[in-house]
């Protein structure tokens, strides 16, 4: 069966499916020595080679694999960095045949739980909006928070082009000037969970994520390890978007 060459890319471990378009778009990838347009559609196994900004990489495939990672603050979300920090790729175990890819990202000030695969579709579905995938987050944070503020942070507030809003707010100690909230949403833009905060006022010191989906972080993974997971809870995260 034919299928769009920046799917079949992504799903191999190439990089994420957005990535793989904006090389398309710039002419960086080659299949079986022709420059290919975005949304051509191939089969598989009639894919001799790869040409990616001019080096060849020959189609093969590692086992599908889902790891938890427990970022540290401070590591940021990018597999090269112009200025030599240390990024959240830099620990994990190695591809032969892929690449790790991971599912959103962590700001370099947010710690907890990150998820890296090589299957392009999985992170693609797990970070698309209409499958409404869960993140959850505690927060540590430092103002007062009434009522109505706790109203509007799950009525809406518009942030860029969109509305953002927590699905649900939890208070873990109250009446303390440092307190910690437990919070969901269904989307994972940049920034979103201090940007809501800060839009009633409210200032975020520290931030942890600590669910994503059906993966909830292990209270025994240390910060800067990561855990593969068995087949079983792959399964239930393929099942989680009609994988």
């Amino acid at each position: 069966m034919k299928e769009k060459i920046q799917k079949i890319l992504s799903n191999s471990g190439l990089g994420s499916r957005r990535n793989i378009e904006k090389k398309i778009c710039n002419k960086l990838i080659r299949v079986n020595g022709k420059i290919v347009l975005l949304g051509e559609r191939f089969v598989k196994k009639d894919i001799q080679y790869i040409l990616l900004k001019n080096k060849k990489i020959i189609l093969k495939k590692d086992i599908i694999k889902i790891i938890i990672y427990n970022k540290p603050i401070g590591e940021i979300c990018t597999n090269k960095d112009p200025y030599k920090r240390i990024t959240v790729f830099n620990k994990l175990p190695k591809l032969y045949y892929s690449k790790w890819i991971n599912v959103g990202r962590l700001d370099i000030n947010t710690s907890g739980l990150l998820l890296f695969t090589n299957y392009g579709e999985l992170a693609y579905r797990l970070m698309h909006p209409s499958y409404k995938i869960k993140r959850e987050y505690l927060v540590r944070i430092f103002g007062k928070v009434s009522k109505k503020k706790i109203f509007i942070l799950k009525k809406g507030i518009k942030i860029g082009n969109s509305i953002s809003k927590f699905y649900e707010i939890i208070n873990l100690n109250y009446k303390k000037k440092n307190q910690w909230f437990k919070v969901s949403l269904l989307q994972g833009k940049n920034k979103e969970v201090r940007l809501l905060w800060s839009s009633v006022g409210i200032k975020v010191n520290r931030l942890i994520r600590i669910r994503y989906g059906k993966i909830i972080l292990p209270k025994k993974l240390k910060s800067g390890c990561f855990l593969e997971l068995n087949s079983n809870d792959i399964k239930k995260i393929f099942n989680s978007v009609n994988l």
